[in-house]
């Protein structure tokens, strides 16, 4: 309001002095009760006021001699009397002000200056002059205005009063209750009356720091001005009766005070607050003012996006963090965590509004990403740099509201956390496979939560990890505030894990372990919920965009028929606004979860929980650096419970958070990722039955393999080096990945077979990158020599896989050139034409997949063969080895092989068929010294074929894909192969018909080990050992069995040598008398 627009009125029109003096009596009374308290000046900036224009223009008639005792004052802040109240009976109920100095406020006008003449100003003077400029009023109708100009508002009941007792007319500190209450009285009922004592406050702030004495009688008009004018402002808001105004609740109420700039006039100044809440204790409605108002704001927030002013709303909650007793009250209303539903926590508790803020909210990511189908991808960035920008300014602000209540005090502290906790308690359907958004918190919601909890947990996350002996063990066997029963447990059921916290721990958990695990448990339901959305989002995207594709190919279809057409325009329509939501969300979703800074922060909490994790795995004091001297693998054969009843969260939110970082922001990673990441991949690779679900065992390999990404100057990645050159995994890691790699045929979900085959593409590239150094080839051979059994069914996998996958994938190729040929006929029609190509992209998925994994296999055949050869050879490896090689040769370089697979466009599928031929090649090569593989790949009845061996020849030469000195070892070994076959040919004549009792009952070969099965059958050791490898059953019982329950037979065995020898013996004396009678003839 202006300050030159004060009421006014005539002087038949004034207030009535009776009436003002009944209501005086009615506030007296109310104050009769009140507890003593001291006021203290408090520094504020205040902004200008308003005045009041008096119509009076004569001073009445004095009629009666009025004293000073027919004026007391309101008692709300009393201290002892000073000398200037001495004449006045209520004295001890007057408030002295403590010695306190005050800021200036630039819109606060200065005190009138004294009169320009040679005496002195009288203290008289100076009190009617300063309180004449703060409250704007005055009772010498000759004296309208101050010396700024503003006009003044007259009371003439004051006036005729002052008159009656021939006092002076001028105001002083002993009149000034009057004159508020005449003032209070004359202002417009439909304006609250804190627009005329919130002005008046800042202007009594501002005069008084202007005051360069701490006592005397000017002093004294100082206090009691600002202590009467705080005492109305807090009457005016909690009982408006006592000014004769009934309740109103838009002008009962601090709101729209907290609302505006402490620089406006009519903004709350903090110490206008600082002097309120000294009064807390004197009157318990003064406390409840603040509750309510804040209690408002926020719920008025709720309706509110980012799209709105929301900045009012923060601020004034801003304002409250700076005092404590507010932020306690606060925490104590019933509001700030009442139950609510997982959605209703956002709107309907007292912080929930400000956490929902977000640049995800629907309407927010409308106004970053308009028209997202077109837009361009420049301006989509820098959409998600400006979004990024204003929620980092959002958080901070969040950060320095929660961390006000959790610094306010013990019980706050608690009731905050309690808070936090509900948060994650009730929305554990966040992690759902589909997830009804209805039924749970925000996304923006979540995330903020989760940020704030990361700068919880900042403090004492050092590099030094020296507070992470802080972190409680027993955090969930005391009394957690996070609730975990539902929780899958890392590798306990729910009986188990019941039983277990079911055995309480004493004591309280401290706050460290608190933010912890709410910390660790907001990472699981709001920032990886949101990584594992934009997967979904992904998916649903290319369903939406296929479908729209299809419809749009159907107008021409329907042009005629205008029923038709309008049906399926509205379709189209309501699929593209469907694509366009998701697609604008996903961008927003992008924008939030790229902040480098954010992320940072989650990065450095999760190396915290991997460090915790491993010092409980292996109860050591480990930290990162003494792998090796605290880490004893395997581990424990007793898996300790306080391990196995975590939720599974605990380590899967390691693995999503990393994973996600080498995907979307790999650059923050190499400052920041140590030895720790390492070491818990490879511990529990190498103690896998630490963990039940074989999908978060499997994803530490995919952290490993994410680690070796080529990223800038890294060929390696961001582990690789570490891989090659830690003494720790050098000792480990090789180990751990063959063993996963067995482990891994059985996940026990319905796409296990297929699951295989990317783990282990995965455990390849990783072998690969560390096969640089020799002491892992060095470890590969020792492991063939000490774990036999163990490497037999590793490599037994490995061959199972590249027969498999080579194979699938020539077969998909040879129906992907078959249905280009169909493809290519002009007459087809459309609809076959569609269905062919829908097929054709199907098989081009998947042919492309298993040619990958083919590809990826026969190189680590390569690189096994060439570094321990001798391991190859053994006889439970050597002949399912040289027949895999023998096959792929023949499909590769067969008769029509180069009609069936020539595909279009082969890179397409990375099928290169002159390479693989070479690969295979390599091996034939570097196993070329073994008698025993060249025997087995004689041997092998079904794919040895030497024109085929020949043919590869002639590729390889005319494509100039082997050195010279290749071909002819090639070549060599080919007339190696020549003799070999004539040789087991000619003992396959010399042994004749085998005995039953010699003869493998299974292969139907001549046994050289026999042993003697659980079921009482006798097979080859090497029949057994391959059946068992991939079914651990007797073939002829299907009882289960294990290779130790073979019983060798050296008896049998010594029979069956003497009995080969023998036929040998006397098929070569048969040879030699037959080639003497040929001789003699």
């Amino acid at each position: 309001m202006d300050p030159n627009e004060q009421p006014s009125w005539a002087g038949g029109d004034a207030p009535d002095k009776e009436k003002m003096e009944q209501i005086r009596a009615r506030r007296l009374a109310k104050l009769g009760t009140s507890t003593p308290a001291s006021s203290k000046s408090d520094e504020n900036k205040a902004p200008g006021s308003e005045s009041s224009n008096p119509s009076r223009t004569s001073t009445p008639k004095p009629q009666t001699t009025s004293t000073d005792s027919s004026r007391p004052k309101i008692n709300i802040t009393p201290s002892a009397p000073s000398s200037s109240s001495a004449a006045n009976p209520f004295t001890k109920l007057v408030a002295k002000t403590e010695n306190q100095s005050e800021p200036s406020s630039s819109t606060a006008g200065r005190p009138s200056p004294r009169p320009s003449n040679s005496q002195p100003e009288s203290d008289e003077a100076y009190a009617d002059r300063v309180l004449s400029q703060i409250f704007r009023i005055t009772v010498d109708p000759h004296n309208m205005s101050n010396s700024h100009g503003h006009r003044l508002m007259f009371l003439p009941n004051l006036n005729q009063e002052l008159n009656d007792s021939g006092e002076p007319l001028k105001l002083s500190a002993t009149s000034l209750d009057q004159a508020l209450m005449e003032a209070a009285g004359a202002w417009p009922q439909d304006k609250p009356l804190m627009h005329y004592f919130l002005p008046c406050w800042k202007r009594a702030v501002k005069t008084a720091t202007q005051l360069k004495v701490t006592e005397g009688p000017r002093f004294e008009v100082h206090s009691e001005a600002k202590r009467l004018c705080m005492s109305n402002c807090l009457f005016a808001l909690t009982m408006p009766d006592l000014y004769g105004r009934e309740p109103d609740p838009r002008h009962d109420t601090l709101v729209p005070y907290l609302l505006k700039s402490i620089q406006d006039e009519n903004g709350l100044c903090f110490n206008f607050i600082q002097e309120a809440i000294k009064r807390f204790d004197d009157d318990e409605a003064i406390p409840t003012l603040f509750n309510d108002a804040m209690v408002q704001i926020s719920s008025k927030l709720g309706t509110l996006t980012m799209n709105d002013d929301y900045k009012p709303y923060v601020q004034a909650m801003l304002t409250y963090a700076r005092f404590p007793r507010l932020i306690v009250n606060l925490a104590k209303h019933p509001c700030f965590n009442m139950a609510q539903s997982a959605p209703g926590i956002e709107k309907h508790t007292l912080l929930g509004p400000f956490f929902r803020l977000s640049p995800l909210q629907g309407e927010a990511v409308k106004s970053y990403f308009p028209g997202p189908r077109t837009i361009e991808k420049s301006k989509i960035s820098i959409a998600q740099d400006a979004l990024r920008m204003v929620l980092r300014t959002h958080q901070e602000d969040l950060w320095v509201i929660a961390n006000a209540f959790i610094r306010a005090g013990v019980d706050t502290r608690s009731r905050t956390l309690d808070w936090f906790a509900y948060i994650m308690n009730t929305n554990h359907k966040r992690r759902g496979m589909r997830v009804d958004p209805r039924e749970v918190a925000s996304d923006g919601f979540m995330i903020n939560v989760t940020t704030i909890l990361d700068r919880f947990c900042e403090p004492f996350m050092d590099n030094d990890f020296s507070k992470v002996d802080k972190i409680d063990d027993n955090y969930f066997r005391k009394q957690p505030r996070v609730d975990i029963k539902d929780e899958t447990k890392i590798n306990a059921d729910q009986a188990h894990s019941d039983n277990f916290y079911a055995n309480k721990v004493p004591g309280e958990a401290n706050f460290i372990s608190e933010a912890f695990f709410l910390t660790l448990a907001a990472h699981h339901y709001g920032s990886e919920a949101c990584n594992s959305q934009l997967k979904g989002l992904d998916r649903d995207l290319r369903y939406f965009e296929n479908r729209i594709e299809l419809m749009e190919a159907e107008r021409p279809r329907v042009a005629n028929v205008p029923d038709q057409a309008q049906r399926l325009e509205a379709s189209i329509a309501t699929h593209v606004r469907t694509l366009e939501h998701a697609l604008a969300k996903k961008y927003a979703i992008e924008g939030v979860l790229l902040d480098e800074r954010m992320q940072s922060t989650s990065l450095r909490f999760m190396r915290y929980v991997a460090v915790w994790l491993l010092r409980l795995v292996t109860r050591s004091k480990y930290k990162p650096g003494l792998e090796s001297s605290e880490i004893k693998l395997p581990l424990p054969a007793e898996i300790p419970d306080v391990f196995s009843c975590l939720p599974e969260y605990t380590l899967q939110n390691i693995v999503d958070n990393f994973t996600f970082l080498f995907k979307w922001i790999p650059k923050i990673l190499p400052s920041a990722i140590g030895d720790e990441m390492i070491a818990l991949c490879v511990t529990f690779l190498r103690s896998t039955e630490y963990i039940k679900n074989p999908y978060l065992k499997s994803s530490l390999v995919s952290l490993l393999f994410s680690s070796t990404w080529p990223l800038m100057h890294l060929k390696r990645g961001v582990l690789g080096d570490q891989l090659v050159g830690s003494k720790f995994a050098n000792e480990h890691l090789l180990r751990g990945l063959m063993r996963f790699y067995i482990e891994c045929e059985s996940t026990g979900a319905d796409s296990a077979f297929y699951d295989k085959f990317n783990i282990r593409y995965e455990i390849f590239q990783v072998i690969k990158c560390v096969w640089v150094n020799d002491h892992y080839k060095r470890q590969l051979t020792q492991e063939s020599k000490v774990n036999k059994q163990f490497f037999v069914q590793f490599v037994h996998m490995l061959l199972n896989d590249a027969i498999y996958v080579l194979d699938e994938a020539l077969t998909k190729l040879t129906k992907i050139r078959s249905l280009e040929r169909e493809l290519e006929d002009r007459f087809l029609s459309p609809e076959d034409r569609q269905k062919k190509d829908e097929e054709l992209q199907q098989l081009a998925t998947t042919a492309k997949s298993f040619m990958q994994l083919s590809n990826e296999t026969l190189e680590m055949m390569k690189l096994f063969t060439e570094a321990m050869g001798e391991a190859f050879t053994m006889p439970e490896i050597v002949s399912r080895l040289a027949g895999m090689l023998n096959y792929n040769l023949e499909t590769l370089a067969g008769k029509k092989a180069a009609a069936e697979l020539s595909v279009s466009n082969k890179d397409k599928y990375h099928f290169r068929p002159v390479q693989i031929i070479s690969d295979i090649v390599d091996i034939y090569l570097n196993l070329e010294d073994s008698s025993v593989f060249i025997d087995a790949v004689a041997a092998d009845g079904r794919s040895y074929n030497p024109e085929v061996l020949n043919r590869v020849s002639q590729i390889l030469t005319s494509k100039h894909q082997k050195e010279q000195t290749e071909i002819a070892r090639w070549d060599k070994l080919k007339l190696k192969f020549i003799d070999a076959k004539l040789q087991l040919d000619q003992a396959d004549l010399d042994l004749g018909e085998i005995p039953g009792d010699f003869e493998d009952p299974i292969m139907g070969d001549l046994m050289t080990d026999p042993v003697l099965l659980p079921s009482r059958h006798i097979v080859d050791r090497s029949t057994i050992v391959q059946h068992l490898l991939s079914d651990r059953k007797d073939p002829f019982t299907r009882q289960p069995m294990t290779i130790e329950d073979a019983i060798p037979q050296p008896e049998l065995k010594e029979k069956i040598l003497q009995w080969r020898d023998e036929k040998i013996k006397a098929a070569r004396e048969k040879m030699k008398n037959e080639a003497m009678d040929t001789t003699e003839g």
